[in-house]
């Protein structure tokens, strides 16, 4: 799922968020899922990663994309 929030205003914005750096596990011979990721898209088409507990200033027009963590699978891939 990825969520994309645009800013109407200038504004600082501050991100806590787990499975950054770690992959969701698996369950009985799944696969590990998809880490998260967040980063803001400047309006000048400029994109600055963030960390799992992280904030930055934005300015109006700019967009904070956050993708969540996949799940891990359930079961051998057979």
């Amino acid at each position: 799922v990825e969520r994309r929030i645009r800013f109407r205003k200038p504004m600082t914005v501050a991100m806590l968020a787990g499975r950054r750096t770690t992959r969701p596990f698996g369950l009985d011979g799944g696969g590990e899922g998809s880490p998260g990721k967040t980063w803001i898209e400047r309006i000048d088409g400029t994109q600055r990663a963030m960390e799992s507990a992280d904030s930055a200033d934005v300015a109006a027009g700019d967009t904070i994309v956050i993708a969540t963590p996949g799940g891990g699978g359930f079961g051998a891939p057979d």
